[in-house]
């Protein structure tokens, strides 16, 4: 589990097939084999690595077909974080690491505006939380094909979101709060509305 705050700007060494290696110092600070490192909003788990200079991971064809890791090339940065630990402040929202799916940057920060597959668009609502290569951020505007939200230069500065431009594609995590209230509460909707109560 995450929280979405970035701890630092890695950069991509190699991909190489299915494993990525990525130049970073903060986020190995207490590595282990096997440990979480989210990259861009996609969890991944380290299988190698030179203390304070990089670390590798295995990607999944799925993991590559859900997510924008696939494009990445030497030399492109990506957002770094670690899982919280229970006595972290939570400065973010719960955030998972799995990707949900890829969005389009219409408009770039700070008044950052994306275009997302419509199937997504029912988790997003207006001052809610959504997840954007892992950066934890507060939806501003709610639209029929997407959503803004408003970057301050501190996030544009250490995150990649200061560098996306329009046609970019950015990863996305929904709210995992609203897509458990929503497995909760859809067996009871139906049933309701099949028995005629919805309309009391």
């Amino acid at each position: 589990m995450f929280t979405g705050i970035v701890e630092e700007l890695g950069s991509v060494l190699a991909l190489e097939g299915p494993k990525i290696r990525l130049g970073a110092s903060v986020v190995l600070d207490d590595v282990v084999l096997g440990a979480s490192i989210a990259v861009n909003g996609c969890c991944l788990t380290v299988v190698a690595w030179e203390p304070g200079e990089w670390w590798e991971a295995d990607v999944s064809p799925e993991t590559f077909r859900r997510t924008t890791l696939g494009s990445l090339q030497p030399g492109d940065p990506v957002n770094l974080e670690r899982p919280v630990r229970l006595e972290d402040r939570l400065g973010g929202h719960l955030v998972q690491g799995h990707v949900d799916t890829v969005g389009e940057v219409v408009i770039p920060a700070p008044e950052l505006q994306v275009r997302m597959p419509v199937e997504g668009m029912k988790y997003v609502v207006e001052k809610g939380s959504i997840t954007v290569d892992g950066v934890s951020l507060t939806v501003v505007d709610v639209l029929e094909d997407g959503f803004t939200v408003a970057l301050i230069p501190h996030t544009c500065e250490v995150t990649t979101l200061g560098v996306r431009g329009e046609g970019d594609g950015v990863n996305l995590e929904m709210d995992v709060m609203a897509k458990y209230a929503e497995s909760l509460l859809g067996g009871y909707v139906s049933k309701a509305a099949s028995s005629g109560q919805g309309d009391q």
